[in-house]
């Protein structure tokens, strides 16, 4: 495990969405050919990629491939499932649907919230099936309102894993179809024979997903651009070593492009988290991504102070970022920018990926400077409310006419006048 002092830690903290010339390229001729030929095209980049064979009949998930997937889930796997979902969906409904309009002096404005009426919920299938990502994708559109609710998820060989279709039956959703990577964005965002086309979509996956997800933006709505995953751990000299090496090493099992970086303000703490790593992760059974992980992106950085430190956290923005220091409360009002916060020593990053409620799909790579956590205001639209009285047109006429005119458009300007000039005659 490599420790970096705060004057040379730059390359360690530089991160950014890459885009990737030659899977851009594959990405946009997998969405054009699924554009012009709809199922077919899917089928075939399911055959290439996943080794799945899927025909009409075989493509969304049957009735029967639910109940066996029930029968091969354990009672009690099944009741923690049920545990996490009653936690994720009353977080998300805790905000609700709520309008705003109010009226002044005969003028009334505001913003009506409603609903998206369909989203795709993407879950990835690759390295590791991921049924939490369904609880996480899914129930923030359901606490939203949407009506319809699609899931793609990849059936490598031809089957979904039991527990992820589980997940999606548990949180109420039916539509789920067989297919994985950029072809399943495609599907969702222009429709094809089988699959009707989605308001917005959400979900993370590898670069072909993101970068998928980039292209049809603006076709539907997307929730961000996320990438590898990462966490960034501030810790100071209370923290144990064997919990911040276990944190580190529960992101970096995700992937090899994952990152996992500690900012400490105690040399020797930073030596034997380094030791505790190494120690754990030889008993890892994903030691090989984990290590690979730590070489290439992983690190330990000594600050002389916590606010140089979290200089450095406003600086990454980092997805996840654990503040397990004495006082991690004061710490917090000075974060400007992360996906998901961890405050002491007992709340690892699992908590929030599994059971606490908020959402885990985060944005990465910096980008939590601009989008945010998913949750239910992805799934909605506010449409502004505007109700002018005949004494609030005729106080504020003149204005309104001054303004279009200043800009030339004079079609503008005569639909208000013509009402004055009405009311005058």
């Amino acid at each position: 495990m490599r420790i970096f002092e705060k004057d040379n830690c730059a390359q360690i903290l530089e991160r950014a969405f890459a885009e990737r010339e030659k899977e851009l390229a594959a990405v946009r001729a997998i969405l054009s050919d699924v554009r012009a030929r709809g199922d077919a095209a899917v089928f075939d980049c399911e055959r290439r990629f996943d080794a799945t064979e899927l025909t009409a009949e075989n493509f969304r998930v049957s009735e029967a491939e639910f109940e066996e997937a029930y029968r091969e889930v354990s009672p009690d796997l099944l009741a923690t499932l049920k545990k996490a979902i009653r936690n994720i969906y009353e977080y998300h409904s805790r905000a609700g649907r709520k309008d705003s309009v109010e009226t002044h002096d005969g003028r009334t404005t505001g913003y009506v919230v409603r609903p998206v009426a369909s989203a795709g919920i993407y879950a990835p299938g690759g390295t590791a099936p991921l049924s939490s990502s369904v609880l996480m994708g899914v129930l923030p559109a359901k606490a939203a309102g949407v009506k319809r609710i699609v899931l793609a998820t990849p059936a490598k060989g031809g089957k979904i894993a039991p527990l992820t279709l589980v997940a999606a039956r548990e949180c109420g959703v039916s539509e789920v179809y067989k297919m994985g990577g950029a072809q399943a964005i495609a599907a969702l965002a222009y429709g094809t024979q089988s699959v009707k086309k989605v308001d917005v979509i959400a979900g993370p996956g590898n670069i072909y997903v993101t970068l998928a997800k980039k292209e049809v933006y603006g076709e539907v709505g997307i929730d961000m651009l996320a990438g590898p995953s990462e966490i960034m751990i501030v810790a100071d000299g209370n923290a144990n070593p064997a919990y911040v090496a276990a944190d580190m090493l529960s992101q970096a099992e995700h992937d090899v492009l994952a990152r996992a970086i500690v900012v400490t303000t105690d040399r020797a703490l930073a030596q034997a988290i380094a030791a505790e790593a190494e120690a754990q992760l030889a008993r890892l059974p994903r030691r090989e991504v984990a290590g690979k992980s730590l070489a290439a992106s992983g690190g330990i950085i000594v600050v002389d102070t916590l606010d140089e430190a979290i200089a450095l956290v406003n600086e990454v923005s980092p997805e996840h970022l654990e503040l397990y220091t004495a006082h991690p409360e004061e710490l917090l009002p000075k974060v400007e920018s992360a996906g998901a916060v961890f405050l002491g020593g007992y709340t690892p990053e699992p908590v929030g990926d599994y059971f606490a409620g908020p959402d885990h799909i985060l944005p990465t790579s910096g980008s939590a400077k601009f989008f945010q956590v998913l949750n239910e205001d992805v799934f909605t639209r506010k449409m502004s409310v505007i109700s002018y009285t005949r004494e609030a047109l005729f106080a504020d006429g003149a204005d309104i006419i001054r303004l279009a005119e200043s800009e030339q458009l004079g079609a503008h300007a005569n639909a208000v006048a013509i009402r004055m000039k009405e009311d005058k005659a």
